[in-house]
């Protein structure tokens, strides 16, 4: 996707928690089809399984609630509310069933069910990547690595439904950025089989470090270490992007009844505005002497695939005679966080700079040619009016160049030939 075209972003926020289930019910509510999630994780789930929603109405609004369950030998099993996943906190605790019937599943385990599915590839990363987000928090709290984590209510089926479900809605809904708001934390305590802990459980405040949370008075766990792995690991956009538009909204409920709010979370999808004259954007640059060349390569690109509108290397002469150089980034201003993390983990810098710019770009549209080695987009600018200049999309030439083995420049050559004319970039 190139920066021009319009992205949709969903922003989450929550009155009232966020789990797994709340999670996918919101995106069904938004618009994903339950038929055919439940079809996709058939591929993946070895016992028979319902996945059901439900119209609900609950302070005011409406949307939607759902039911995930296990069917065995023709009966449903679905866990009491003493270990539902909303109330129950995943535990470290040995391999094997446990008296519920319930399977204890290690990181391995869960993501070759993953790979089983046969999954897309959006789809499988991202729930391999909550997995993953998971048993590192897991990790962090019990002193171990997470290879060595076994999950409990989390590796039980119904939880890794509600998981993988909400990854194959969330591609259904075509949303790449993802912006979550503070979310609301229980207080007391949490029961499950092995013992009391507080609430929120030490896994969720693990996995929430770094996110705006608020204390409520609900002696619930709002924000289930599920909720907070999808969302949390989901996030790449601190705030809608300016001038974006709402699409529509999505509402899903929980299923407790809380004391003061609705047990609530809402997801909202935009449509970002198309890059337009006079746009309003922000450069962020640091200068670097001390960093290998390869690190820096493989920076610039990173910030590029993680939302960055520009990013580019220049040498430069530094103090003492050094020679380094000087990183810029140019982002949304919605990005910045998310630019300023990936520059201080990934550099050595100790500190970067920053100012506002606005840049004017062409309004552009897209077309598909033929060549004889397969399909290539091609992108057309236009300035008051006119078309002025063309170019052909880099990466789908390179990619019929590696297919056909041929020269990079014989499939631009191609494409410029299919167009029939010759306006050039």
């Amino acid at each position: 996707m190139t920066k021009a075209q319009r992205h949709k972003v969903i922003y989450f926020d929550s009155v009232g928690g966020a789990s797994g289930d709340m999670v996918l019910a919101c995106l069904v509510d938004l618009g994903a089809d339950l038929r055919k999630i439940r079809a996709d994780l058939k591929r993946m789930v070895p016992d028979h399984f319902y996945l059901t929603a439900k119209p609900a109405r609950e302070g005011g609004f409406m949307g939607t609630r759902l039911k995930v369950g296990i069917s065995r030998h023709g009966h449903e099993h679905h866990h009491p509310p003493s270990l539902k996943l909303r109330t129950v906190p995943q535990r470290l605790i040995p391999s094997g069933p446990d008296c519920h019937g319930m399977h204890h599943r290690n990181l391995a385990d869960i993501e070759k069910l993953i790979w089983a599915g046969r999954f897309s590839p959006p789809t499988r990363e991202r729930a391999i990547g909550v997995f993953r987000r998971l048993a590192q928090a897991e990790a962090k709290v019990h002193g171990v690595s997470p290879q060595k984590i076994h999950f409990h209510e989390v590796g039980a089926m119904d939880s890794i439904i509600d998981i993988v479900g909400a990854c194959i809605a969330l591609e259904q809904v075509g949303a790449d950025k993802i912006a979550v708001g503070s979310l609301p934390l229980g207080c007391g305590t949490i029961s499950c089989a092995h013992g009391t802990l507080p609430s929120p459980a030490p896994a969720t405040v693990e996995l929430l470090k770094g996110f705006a949370v608020e204390q409520t008075g609900e002696k619930f766990e709002l924000v289930t270490p599920t909720g907070a792995a999808l969302l949390t690991t989901w996030k790449n956009l601190d705030g809608i992007p300016p001038g974006s538009k709402i699409i529509r909204a999505g509402y899903g409920f929980g299923n407790f009844e809380l004391a003061g709010r609705p047990n609530l979370l809402r997801a909202t999808l935009f449509e970002t505005a198309q890059a337009s004259a006079g746009e309003s954007c922000l450069v962020l640059e640091c200068n670097i002497d001390d960093m290998s060349p390869e690190l820096t390569g493989y920076l610039a690109g990173r910030l590029m695939e993680e939302g960055a509108l520009d990013a580019f290397i220049t040498p430069v002469q530094m103090k003492k005679n050094r020679p380094g150089i000087l990183l810029t980034v140019v982002c949304d201003h919605a990005y910045k966080a998310k630019i300023l993390d990936i520059i201080f983990r990934e550099s050595t810098t100790f500190g970067v700079r920053e100012h506002d710019v606005r840049r004017t770009t062409l309004p552009r549209r897209f077309e598909t040619v033929k060549t004889p080695y397969g399909t290539v987009r091609l992108k057309t600018g236009s300035w008051n009016g006119k078309e002025i200049t063309r170019a052909p999309e880099f990466e789908d030439c390179l990619k019929l160049a590696k297919k056909a083995k041929v020269s990079l420049r014989k499939i631009y050559e191609a494409a410029w030939a299919a167009t029939g004319n010759h306006i050039r970039g």
